[in-house]
């Protein structure tokens, strides 16, 4: 059984002709309604976040912050970060779908994906940043640690940037093992996620990063993800299983340069599913929304096809994938085999 967590009030996040912006949920959602989705699958309205969920992941004065920025009329937080005056309340609606999600898992759903906006991977502790207002996954851990007493989690994040505020608020944190896939990030925002950020701490080997080259395949993509994903969800053992998805690694995605095709999505979907058994996904990035119809269906629909091997050809590989593989196993050598 699978569930969507989406509402409408995503939409007055108003962010105008930002990238980010309402039609992203619309081309998705209508996506969906099309091809018969919405009338097969559970699709459930969330409650917000409450301030006491917000304030487990983010400060006091953050959150305070964008509530008075958002009441004084909103605007640019940063030169690429929208707030409208809605998106304090809308921001903790997505926060709340995330939530959402992962309660659903736990009450035997096998897969629940948050349909929300705005997006969260980037927003830090003290911080909104890259299109992000709050930590959507983070808060939903948090509250599943907090309320459910769940210790140990796994995080898969295959949005094209690198989600470095996720990645941050748990780099001391031995219970999370955070792992994201993105373009090099020389070449892209953020400008951090390279293979020797691996956390800190008692933290240390629980944040892996894997940097593409542009132009990287999804051949490229399954040659390394086959090599590292079952061995440290594996190895980690974790008791819940998030994973961040973001739709802008493809090839005709505006903002970055990697050259992923549709079925990297339903190739991934099955891949989580099989290792997981149940899975809270969330949404990301996305950019394209002729990609965010096609390929959300894709991923939705093999969600329920569990599969490792739903992508049956050679692989070709380049050899920037195969050196960024051998350095992660170098790397990681005192703390996984891979």
């Amino acid at each position: 059984m699978n569930a969507l967590v989406y509402c409408d009030d995503y939409k007055k996040h108003d962010t105008g002709n930002h990238p980010e912006n309402k039609e992203r949920l619309n081309a998705i959602i209508n996506s969906l309604k099309k091809e018969g989705i919405l009338s097969k699958i559970h699709c459930i309205c969330p409650p917000s976040a409450t301030k006491e969920d917000i304030l487990r992941v983010h400060s006091k004065a953050h959150v305070e912050q964008i509530k008075s920025f958002c009441q004084n009329g909103g605007g640019y937080i940063d030169y690429d970060t929208y707030a409208s005056p809605q998106t304090y309340e809308i921001a903790k609606l997505a926060a709340g779908g995330a939530i959402k999600a992962a309660n659903l898992v736990l009450n035997d759903y096998n897969s629940a994906y948050a349909i929300v906006r705005p997006p969260g991977h980037h927003a830090t502790r003290n911080k909104s940043r890259g299109f992000c207002i709050f930590n959507n996954l983070a808060i939903s851990l948090e509250y599943l640690r907090h309320e459910h007493k769940i210790k140990k989690f796994f995080i898969f994040d295959f949005d094209v940037h690198f989600g470095n505020g996720t990645s941050d608020i748990f780099y001391k944190d031995p219970d999370v093992f955070y792992i994201s896939i993105h373009q090099n990030p020389r070449t892209l925002f953020p400008g951090d996620g390279f293979v020797e950020e691996i956390g800190k701490g008692n933290g240390e080997g629980c944040n892996l990063n894997i940097p593409m080259a542009p132009g990287s395949t999804t051949d490229d993509y399954i040659y390394i993800l086959d090599k590292i994903l079952e061995p440290a969800a594996s190895k980690f053992n974790a008791d819940f299983y998030f994973m961040d998805v973001g739709f802008d690694g493809h090839a005709d995605d505006p903002l970055s340069s990697l050259s992923l095709t549709d079925e990297f999505y339903e190739y991934i979907a099955g891949k989580m599913m099989g290792i997981a058994g149940s899975l809270a996904l969330i949404l990301e990035g996305g950019y394209n929304l002729n990609i965010l119809s096609r390929c959300n269906v894709k991923m939705i629909n093999a969600l329920n096809n569990i599969s490792h091997d739903n992508y049956k050809h050679e692989l070709k590989v380049s050899e920037s994938t195969k050196n960024t593989f051998n350095k992660i196993k170098d790397v990681f050598s005192p703390f996984y085999e891979f």
